[in-house]
């Protein structure tokens, strides 16, 4: 059994610093892909679409994974709000960082953090239980 829980979101941050600082040249908004669809239209598939996918996919994995409980629920919402921390930190302090691919990186740890306490919020309100004491009858 694992004691922390561990913040999947970290991995698309940790991608794309590693693309960010290993290969400053390479553009976020360049073609990685054409797809011909049905319609007739092409569809470009760059860097940025498929990290923000990547990460969505992700953050519907942590919105499921808020609602358990315990140490180790615990334990992944307050690493997903020190990843948070980070990000907008290296947000504002780094330049490679200042891109909109990463803010949006950003604002999906955001959402990731208000839906864990909320989730956890609205999952202890029905926790609540109400012990019956057994009276003995005279």
């Amino acid at each position: 059994m694992y004691l922390i829980g561990f913040p999947l979101l970290i991995i698309p941050f940790a991608i794309y610093n590693m693309i960010a600082f290993l290969t400053p040249g390479m553009s976020w908004t360049g073609t990685v892909a054409s797809i011909h669809l049905i319609s007739g239209q092409t569809w470009t598939v760059t860097p940025e679409e498929i990290i923000l996918a990547f990460s969505i996919l992700l953050l519907g994995i942590e919105v499921i994974k808020a609602a358990r409980m315990g140490l180790r629920g615990i334990m992944d919402h307050i690493l997903s709000m020190i990843l948070f921390v980070v990000m907008l930190v290296e947000f504002l302090l780094v330049a490679r960082a200042g891109t909109s691919t990463f803010f949006l990186l950003m604002t999906i740890s955001f959402v990731d953090v208000l839906a864990g306490f909320i989730i956890t919020a609205r999952t202890a309100q029905r926790d609540i239980q109400i012990d019956k004491t057994d009276q003995a009858i005279s």
